[in-house]
């Protein structure tokens, strides 16, 4: 396995001259190659690139694009923009965080799910707004929610049985 981790991260580091110039994109090749920045990676590339990891670091926290730790299966987000914010988007989150067990920027301990909120999604006109997978909810009351909520925990079902198996 480590073979093929250094194979991916020689072949994102080649697409791009080596130095902090590039690093931005190179941790975004990362990002969509792996979901998220792991640790060993930004190591290796660090070494690779001769860039410090504090940089990496410093950048991954800065932005919010990045993520340091594994998303879910499912990855929930929810618009608390103004237009969402006013249609009931604090409640929307309440019964998220209730029926799938986690706080916002939390991932669930099985690793179905990860809840998130966001300032715009960009679909005003649809709030309050949810994404599962980037797959857009809109106009979502408590009672929508509950039934989305109750829907993405029925399809998480069959991984966690088999993982118990």
């Amino acid at each position: 396995m480590a073979v093929e981790v250094t194979e991916k991260l020689q072949s994102i580091v080649e697409r791009y001259k080596s130095g902090i110039s590039s690093l931005i994109a190179v941790m975004q090749d990362i990002s969509q190659e792996y979901g998220y920045l792991p640790e060993e990676v930004l190591q290796e590339v660090s070494k690779l690139i001769e860039v410090p990891i504090s940089i990496f670091y410093s950048l991954a926290t800065f932005y919010s694009s990045f993520r340091l730790e594994p998303i879910g299966k499912k990855h929930v987000c929810v618009c608390v923009g103004t237009a969402c914010h006013v249609r009931g988007a604090s409640q929307v989150v309440d019964t998220l965080e209730r029926d799938l067990q986690i706080k916002p920027g939390e991932t669930s301990k099985d690793g179905n799910f990860t809840l998130e909120t966001v300032n715009c999604l960009g679909a005003c006109a649809l709030g309050p707004l949810i994404t599962v997978n980037g797959e857009y909810f809109g106009k979502m009351d408590q009672k929508k929610v509950a039934k989305l909520s109750k829907t993405l925990r029925q399809e998480a079902k069959p991984a966690e049985e088999s993982s118990e198996a």
